[in-house]
């Protein structure tokens, strides 16, 4: 399975001080059913922790996830910073995430190519 992020994303998490192995984490913690949200049509809000602390006190993240495929990060935010995002974000997510689930694999590596999508690995 491939996990990635969009550009967005990558600049946030940069600023956040989060780490590849981080997200990476996130999205097995996600797959074994902890610190996760099912948002419907692919889309999950998981909790990511801040550097030198947990869970509950870090970031959420919104992402697309499909089973054996691909998880695509598509936004951050910080518990501190807002309790949830709205309605309207959910729909443009949802949306954007069907629409990044449907990518075929040339499609993809085009985006990565381009930078609009970024392979996260565990190591660099």
């Amino acid at each position: 399975m491939s996990v990635f992020c969009t550009k967005w994303f990558k600049k946030w998490s940069k600023k956040s001080n989060l780490k590849d192995p981080d997200l990476i984490e996130a999205v097995a913690n996600m797959k074994a059913g902890l610190s996760s949200s099912d948002l419907g049509n692919h889309l999950f809000k998981i909790r990511v922790k801040k550097p030198n602390s947990g869970k509950s006190s870090g970031f959420r993240t919104i992402v697309v996830y499909r089973e054996n495929d691909r998880a695509i990060f598509l936004y951050g935010f910080g518990k501190n910073e807002r309790d949830n995002i709205s309605t309207s974000e959910l729909q443009h997510f949802k949306k954007l995430g069907n629409d990044l689930l449907t990518l075929d694999k040339d499609k993809l590596k085009y985006f990565i190519d381009e930078k609009i999508l970024f392979d996260i690995k565990v190591s660099r």
